[in-house]
């Protein structure tokens, strides 16, 4: 596992309408029982690489997308909500991340952990993550549980057990999660949670996203019980579905199961917008568990879906992603200053699945006979060689091929979660999950000449942050 997916999991939570029973039933209600799944025509593969897309919004706002894949009898169920990290009110940092536990605590039918009970008890897998711009909650399992999937994620949407004992667990679980995965951890920062802090001007992009310990215990069940029917609403989420099934059948399960549950009134988004920087930034601190120093330099990158966007994709991958990568020959091979580079557009997740500002992240550990400056004084050598002269054909036609296939990569990853997360996220910012199909084609529209006046502009050191950690002697 790479350091970025690491850091990565350390996001993830550990671990007709609802309002009739899904059959008729006793008082104590039960989930629909499992059925067949449905026979499906055999599917021509298409001459390019397409992913199917169904896309409806039920009336009471819920976004749904359908994407049939009949290659393997699972099914993959994402339900994202338009609440995140960067999106959460001021005073109450960690409130995201703490609804992300909240909500395997039980709901209307379901007690107490029995939502993850039901998923393994039917062979499927489940988890949660919080992320800049969402929160989201996905099944694996496989294709004829999708009726019993559909009505428990309706369930804890229609009717999370929001009570001071769920509220006083959970906050006594994220708060020792931030202290196992960041205060008490080398690097347990480092630099995903760092560098959005020191990079960035705007509080909704530049506060503790993981949670100040006093805000998440400072957490009242008022609060809390008015953030979930503010931000989990139908008409503030996205239902993605993908896998072995019959759309048909699949989007009559879904109006049944979410179509009564009400809308809410969703304040509008906070202005998320960065000024543009002009000066370099610097900043140290020191890890008192860290063994090694480490280095990271953080560049803020144009607007999500620009054409400028797509050309850092490009940038990263001849910088700094693969040992081809000019920093990879130049700080590992050549010099011998540290054994490897990281790089991420998003740290917590992909170059496409984020709706705000965000930050292209270099990062590497080193030996402490290595200095930061000797290391920069490298990497500015290579950086300028893209903000002065276009990259050469064969390079810049690697890193093409590069970035396509680490978009297959990412559209195939974890059984269908790959889709369904693209898939909700499009639906989710853009109410467009169509736009899937569009990467390859604005990956094919990036010249040499644009990855030059990207670079020109946001590889400069004006729009970079430096942050060096230095171990405890």
């Amino acid at each position: 596992m790479s350091r970025r997916l690491a850091r990565l999991a350390l996001a993830l939570a550990s671990l007709g309408a609802c309002g009739s029973p899904p059959a008729a039933r006793p008082a104590a209600p039960q989930p629909p029982v499992a059925q067949a799944s449905v026979p499906q025509a055999t599917v021509k593969p298409a001459s390019r690489f397409t992913i199917p897309v169904e896309y409806h919004k039920l009336d009471n706002g819920l976004r749904v997308v359908l994407s049939r894949d009949p290659g393997a009898p699972t099914v993959a169920v994402g339900v994202y909500y338009h609440i995140g990290f960067r999106l959460e009110p001021r005073a109450r940092t960690g409130f995201a991340h703490l609804f992300e536990h909240m909500m395997f605590q039980g709901s209307e039918n379901l007690g107490k952990m029995e939502f993850i009970k039901l998923v393994q008890a039917n062979g499927g897998i489940l988890n949660g993550s919080t992320r800049f711009d969402f929160t989201n909650y996905y099944e694996i399992a496989p294709s004829n549980t999708l009726e019993t999937l559909l009505w428990a994620e309706a369930d804890r949407m229609r009717g999370l057990a929001v009570t001071n004992e769920n509220l006083t667990n959970q906050k006594g679980v994220v708060s020792n999660e931030v202290r196992v995965n960041v205060l008490n951890r080398p690097y347990g920062a480092f630099p995903w949670l760092d560098m959005p802090q020191l990079a960035n001007e705007n509080w909704y992009n530049a506060h503790n996203f993981y949670g100040d310990l006093h805000d998440i215990e400072a957490a009242k069940l008022d609060e809390v019980k008015g953030f979930f029917a503010t931000y989990y609403a139908p008409n503030n989420a996205a239902l993605a579905i993908v896998g072995d099934f019959d759309p048909p059948a699949a989007l009559a399960l879904v109006e049944k199961y979410f179509g009564k549950i009400p809308r809410a009134e969703i304040p509008p988004l906070p202005d998320l917008t960065e000024p543009r920087q002009e000066k370099e930034k610097r900043q140290s601190k020191v890890d008192k568990l860290a063994k090694r120093p480490a280095l990271a330099i953080a560049y803020h990158m144009p607007a999500r879906g620009t054409p400028e966007h797509v050309a850092m994709g490009v940038l990263q991958r001849i910088l700094a992603s693969g040992h081809d990568s000019l920093l990879y020959q130049s700080l590992v091979q050549r010099r011998g200053l540290t054994g490897d580079v990281d790089s991420a557009i998003n740290e917590l997740g992909n170059m496409w699945n984020y709706q705000g500002p965000m930050l292209f992240t270099i990062s590497l550990f080193h030996d402490a006979g290595k200095t930061p400056d000797e290391i920069l004084a490298a990497i500015d050598e290579e950086v300028e060689k893209l903000r002065t002269s276009p990259v050469d054909a064969e390079t810049f036609a690697r890193a093409v091929v590069k970035m396509r296939s680490d978009t297959y990569d990412t559209l195939d990853e974890f059984v269908g979660f790959g889709k369904a997360d693209l898939l909700a996220a499009f639906a989710l910012f853009d109410d467009d999950p169509a736009r899937v199909n569009q990467i390859e084609d604005l990956i094919a529209k990036v010249t040499p000449e644009l990855v030059l006046a990207t670079a020109k502009e946001y590889l400069r050191p004006g729009n970079r942050t430096i942050l060096t950690l230095e171990a405890q002697p």
